[in-house]
């Protein structure tokens, strides 16, 4: 089973993601600080929540990218 994520984390994280495509990578650390820098997120749990699902979507979109023929 996955794990469960809020709706806020989600939305967040998708609309980080459609406006800045180019400043997120599959790497966790990397992401906070964009996260940081981006959007003015009032907790850091919150802040680490929504960076690492980023972090799973970029890492997803890139493995769907690389067995595409």
């Amino acid at each position: 089973m996955g794990n469960v994520r809020p709706e806020k984390v989600k939305r967040i994280a998708h609309e980080l993601v459609r406006r800045h495509p180019e400043k997120f990578t599959s790497d966790f650390e990397e992401n906070k600080k964009a996260v940081s820098l981006f959007a003015n997120i009032p907790s850091t749990k919150l802040r680490n929540r929504i960076a690492g699902y980023i972090t799973r979507v970029v890492s997803l979109s890139q493995q769907e990218q690389k067995e595409e023929p």
